[in-house]
């Protein structure tokens, strides 16, 4: 692959020497690929984000291409060479394939996308993008988002594409649009989700991104409205699971785009004077938010991450000023689960997701009642019970809402969760509270009562359910003299 520019920082000379090795290690498959191609008269290069990700060291699995062809003959080329293929895209000028390959002694297996030259654009009103095609390689990269997605590599030449200074950009981690100065309005008006990538890229990458880009986003937020909520979920979720959230968070409450995605983040930056202080609520969230990452164990976890970036959200709706000086924010939680629910209902996540989250954000106050060990049995047993599977990620959630820096105050925290934390362990041992039920099912309630189904079972089933949170499991011929009793009462 030559070098672009003889006088190149070494930098960039290393960049492209891990771009080689990278490109190597997929030759197999995307130079026989690329073969097939020039063998149909079309050209193909790899591009985008898989050129930026093999400079950076990085390149996985999945890979993505560019070429003349439309999508007829890009269909003709890959069928018969592809393990399977699919035309979810192919509106929009894009055919997805999956390749096994052999590579030294590995087998591997590619998720592949090829996309015509194109160009698109949305209207001032229309939330899905106009696509036309284009025929040349250059055309296709200024569309892109940015300088450092904005590079190819034609096959099998192996030949370096960079006509907007990507490879001088990643070299310097910022984040620019490509093409003539003023771009950045051009690139977010042809497609406003750029303003959300360059902010998830900003996270993903701990790139900055570039003044201009920075304006731009500032004066165009509302611009993403136009916007599907999918695309803009798909965005927010990969913000989130990056290893830098909250640069990529700061920058969307910074130029206002949170205002209109996520407007319950910006909202948490409440004012406060000398008489009554309280605690930075939006400076708290993202320290919350990466005391989480730092308690997960098998890599990012979409549910406890937004758990903690919207577990306050409810406070400036229950902000209180005190007599005594003080603010209060009462029953935040519940409010919070509530507006948590709306919000993620309206970016269109899954129902399960949604509900995981919100209980989550209500559950997280539960443990400050625990005090230093206060608790019975019986609430240690409701704590189990009312967080379900959801309870681990209660226990980091919890843990991580502690941004005190009093360190004794901290410490004291700690060891009361430490303690929680072992009860519950003995009370699983003694119980297995994670399935906890009545000592009778409904089948045997309505032979002891001698009833058929119907609302009563499900009122007996609660009583003993009650009964089994507050004493813990009880003998057979107990349970069955509790719920006669309980029926006695009920005549």
């Amino acid at each position: 692959m030559p070098n672009p520019n003889e006088d190149t920082p070494s930098a960039l000379s290393q960049a492209q020497q891990r771009a080689v090795t990278e490109l190597l290690r997929v030759a197999p498959v995307a130079d026989d690929l690329a073969r097939r191609f020039q063998e149909a008269g079309f050209s193909l290069a790899l591009v985008g984000g898989s050129v930026r990700d093999a400079l950076l060291g990085r390149l996985g699995n999945d890979l993505d291409f560019t070429t003349d062809a439309r999508p007829e003959d890009v269909l003709k080329i890959v069928r018969p060479w592809a393990d399977a293929v699919w035309e979810v895209g192919i509106a929009f000028g894009t055919v997805g394939a999956n390749k096994g390959a052999r590579v030294g002694d590995t087998d591997m297996n590619f998720q592949i996308e090829i996309t015509t030259y194109r160009s698109e654009a949305y209207d001032r009103t229309s939330r899905k993008p106009e696509v036309s095609y284009g025929d040349s390689i250059e055309e296709d990269l200024v569309r892109r988002d940015f300088t450092v997605n904005a590079m190819a590599v034609a096959l099998p030449e192996k030949e370096f594409i960079d006509p907007y200074g990507g490879l001088e950009d990643l070299a310097a981690r910022v984040l620019r649009t490509p093409g003539t100065p003023g771009t950045p309005e051009e690139s977010f008006s042809d497609d406003p989700l750029r303003m959300m990538r360059a902010a998830r890229f900003a996270a993903q990458l701990d790139f900055e991104v570039a003044p201009e880009v920075v304006a731009a986003m500032t004066d165009m937020a509302e611009r993403i409205e136009i916007v599907s909520a999918e695309r803009v979920r798909d965005e927010l979720n990969k913000l989130i699971l990056s290893d830098h959230p909250r640069k990529g968070l700061t920058l969307l409450v910074g130029t206002g785009l949170a205002d209109h995605v996520l407007p319950e983040l910006p909202a948490l930056r409440l004012e406060s004077d000398e008489h009554h202080r309280h605690k930075d609520v939006y400076e708290h969230t993202l320290i919350v938010l990466e005391q989480a990452i730092a308690l997960e164990e098998n890599g990012p976890d979409l549910s406890l991450r937004l758990a903690a970036l919207l577990h306050d959200i409810g406070k400036p709706r229950t902000r209180r000023f005190e007599k005594d000086g003080r603010v209060s924010f009462h029953h935040h939680e519940v409010v919070g689960a509530k507006m948590t629910k709306k919000r993620m209902t309206a970016l269109k996540y899954s129902n399960e997701l949604v509900k995981d989250v919100s209980r989550l954000v209500e559950l997280h106050l539960r443990f400050h009642g625990y005090g230093t060990g206060e608790w019975t049995d019986s609430a240690v047993r409701r704590y189990v019970r009312d967080a379900g599977p959801l309870l681990e990620r209660l226990h980091k959630l919890t843990r991580s809402d502690c941004t005190t820096r009093n360190k004794r105050k901290a410490a004291t925290l700690s060891r009361a969760y430490d303690g929680l934390e072992d009860r519950i362990a003995q009370l699983q041992e003694q119980e297995e509270l994670d399935s906890i039920r009545p000592d009778l099912d409904g089948n045997q309630i309505m032979e002891i009562l001698g009833v058929s189904p119907g609302p009563v079972i499900g009122k007996a089933y609660k009583f003993l359910l009650e009964l089994r949170l507050e004493n813990g499991p009880m003998e057979h011929d107990a349970a069955v003299a509790a719920l006669k009793e309980w029926w006695a009462g009920q005549e």
